[in-house]
């Protein structure tokens, strides 16, 4: 029944996305299909890699003889298309034969989940160092007995993981190993997708980086990019969350790392796609074809470059920190003022016994927290996703929470009701959750790319609540693939 719901559902966010189009006839249904088939691909040979290795046990190729053979084609292929006049066609069918022999790999020897299983591994390992930091400045407190309670966890765990991973990750992209990555990725995009060269870097560089600091990638083309990149760049970064805050994540809500590294890269095909059905594409790009990936040096060597990314760690933590504080207690002031209301109605009720009736289902229908409000709201479109009925309140409370609030303290619900969900309808939560779409997130974007372009601001704020919208549905439809795979 949730496969057949997940069904209705990925059908209905498409519809969404359709209906909210502004150009119904100038949608690319080539890059809908490829974005829909990239997010089955990821899905599939992440969720199911180990059922898909079985099903190929029967290929008589061990991995070393796989991967030599797979060389020795590509050696070949580049030298006979240097060295002899190789018909256009011949050169497409040699690059297809090898790119399913590629894939055929990829899936017998569950490379893709293997490589998610030890990205897992490496996340857990940088958590266990960032604690060592942590128990030196904080000393007891920064040590195993803190996790008792969530204040600790996320005061003396969970900031100062923020801190280190954004300090390996200014590393990373010092020594140019990041900008590589992004750089391939956008390659892959840009070829299967038909987005521009500038729009595929953003995206890539999403996965990676916030919403505010991906566009720096493409910073001299912001300015006369169409309208449609600029919504793609906006929904990328609304669909995504940053390196630098995916582990605290695993810390608030004990998620599997592995789900949230799916997330971010199904939701990338995902984010272009509906982007290009929201605003379709009816200019020429200045950046058709690929671009040079250009990220701004700014350190003088490693030691630069690991200070400065504790030092803008250590900003985002602060920005947590507050936001968790200012937004926590804005949901109690909330709920407090609907259980006032709702109390008071009641008192109503009870001391005007002839008004029966009518305050009688005005009272049971009058919400006492705002938990009531948006678990209703949300329940339907939870279920249409393929979380179960019985969860459905919950988790349709974190979506709404999520956009009106932010992921984190989606994140941070999601952690302490795990026990009363199903493990299928907590994974399908965690692909909801994993993008920064929230009301809030528009400013941020507005005021970031803004002050990149100062001239597109206006187009900027038009864009920003469909922007907003696309990078929900962006994510809800990768967890809606997630549950009918599970």
């Amino acid at each position: 029944m949730e496969r057949f719901a997940g069904v209705l559902g990925f059908l209905l966010l498409l519809g969404i996305a359709f209906a909210l189009s502004s150009n119904r006839s100038a949608i690319r249904w080539k890059t809908v299909g490829w974005g829909i088939a990239l997010q089955l691909f990821f899905a599939v040979v992440v969720l199911k890699g180990e059922w898909m290795s079985q099903r190929l046990a029967w290929i008589p190729f061990s991995p070393g003889t796989f991967s030599v053979g797979i060389l020795l084609q590509i050696v070949l292929f580049l030298f006979l298309s240097k060295r002899t006049a190789l018909p256009l066609v011949a050169m497409h069918w040699i690059q297809a034969i090898i790119g399913v022999q590629i894939l055929v790999g990829l899936l017998k020897f569950n490379l893709v989940a293997t490589f998610f299983i030890f990205m897992r591994e490496v996340v857990n390992r940088l958590i266990a160092y960032s604690t060592e930091g942590t128990k030196f400045v904080f000393v007891p407190l920064g040590a195993e007995q803190g996790e008792r309670s969530v204040g600790l966890v996320i005061a003396f765990q969970v900031l100062p993981t923020i801190i280190f991973v954004a300090s390996i990750f200014a590393i990373l992209y010092y020594l140019g190993i990041m900008p590589t990555v992004v750089q391939q990725v956008s390659r892959v995009m840009t070829r299967f997708l038909g987005s521009s060269g500038a729009e595929s870097v953003s995206v890539a560089a999403s996965i990676f980086m916030g919403q505010a600091e991906a566009p720096l990638t493409i910073r001299p083309f912001l300015a006369e990019m169409t309208r449609s990149e600029l919504m793609t760049i906006m929904t990328a970064g609304m669909a995504h969350v940053s390196g630098g805050i995916m582990a605290a994540y695993v810390l608030v809500a004990h998620v599997d790392v592995v789900h949230l590294l799916t997330a971010v890269v199904m939701t990338a095909p995902g984010a272009i796609m509906v982007a290009k059905i929201m605003v379709p594409e009816n200019e020429t790009p200045k950046t058709a074809g690929n671009v040079k990936v250009q990220i701004p040096v700014t350190d003088v060597n490693l030691v630069d470059a690991a200070a400065r990314g504790a030092f803008e760690g250590t900003q985002l933590a602060i920005n947590v920190a507050g936001m968790l504080i200012a937004f926590v207690a804005l949901v109690a002031l909330a709920n407090g003022l609907l259980g006032f209301l709702h109390q008071g109605l009641e008192s109503l009720v009870r001391k005007l016994p002839t008004a029966g009736g009518f305050m009688g289902m005005l009272l049971q229908y009058f919400p006492e927290n705002l938990q009531q409000i948006l678990g209703t709201l949300f329940r339907p479109l939870a279920w249409t996703m393929g979380v179960s009925w019985k969860d459905s309140f919950q988790v349709g409370n974190l979506l709404g929470t999520r956009m009106v609030l932010n992921e984190f303290i989606s994140f941070l619900q999601l952690g302490q009701i795990r026990e009363s969900l199903d493990n299928r309808s907590f994974i399908i939560a965690t692909f909801a959750l994993c993008g920064f779409a929230n009301f809030g997130s528009i400013a941020i974007q507005v005021g970031g790319i803004g002050a990149l372009a100062p001239d597109r601001r206006h187009d900027l704020a038009s864009l920003g609540l469909k922007a907003m919208i696309a990078g929900t549905l962006a994510n809800f439809l990768s967890a809606t693939i997630a549950g009918i795979i599970l």
